[in-house]
C-alpha cells in the first residue's frame, strides 16, 4: 500500500509503503522525513500496532533525510510497539540518516540492522 504524499507543496517528498512479511509489518519510507511529512509515517505505524502488528521493521534504505520530528515519530512508535509486546527494528539506514540517530543517542534505543533481510531474520 502506498500512502501517497502530503499537500502539493510537499509533492513527492515522502512516500511510505507498507507490507506484511511473516510476523513483521514492514514500513518503507522513501524520501524526506520531516515536520511536513511525518504524519505520512505516523499513520501506518499507529495503524499497524492497533491491528496487533507490534513487530515493526522500518526499511530506511530509501530514506534520505530525517529531522527531529521524524525521529520523534519513530520513538513514539517504539513506545507503542513495546507496550503491545513488540518493538521497532530499523534496517538499512543511509549514513546521513544514521548520523542523526548517532548524534541524538537514539541508535541505543532501537534495534538497528544493516539490511532488511537481517531485520526480518532476527
Amino acid at each position: 500500500m502506498d500512502r501517497g504524499t502530503v499537500g502539493s507543496a510537499n509533492q513527492g517528498r515522502l512516500k511510505v509503503g507498507v507490507r506484511t512479511e511473516g510476523r513483521s509489518e514492514v514500513v518503507t519510507p522513501a524520501g524526506e522525513l520531516d515536520h511536513h511529512t511525518a504524519e505520512l509515517l505516523r499513520e501506518p505505524l499507529d495503524a499497524a500496532v492497533e491491528r496487533g502488528r507490534a513487530r515493526l521493521v522500518i526499511d530506511c534504505s530509501q530514506l534520505v533525510f530525517c529531522d527531529s520530528t521524524g525521529l520523534n515519530v519513530l520513538l513514539a512508535a517504539r513506545l507503542k510497539a513495546e507496550a503491545a509486546g513488540g518493538g521497532v527494528h530499523l534496517a538499512g539506514m543511509q549514513p546521513v540518516v544514521a548520523r542523526v540517530f548517532e548524534i541524538t543517542g537514539a541508535d541505543a534505543v532501537f534495534t538497528v540492522h544493516d539490511s532488511l533481510a537481517s531485520a526480518l531474520e532476527s
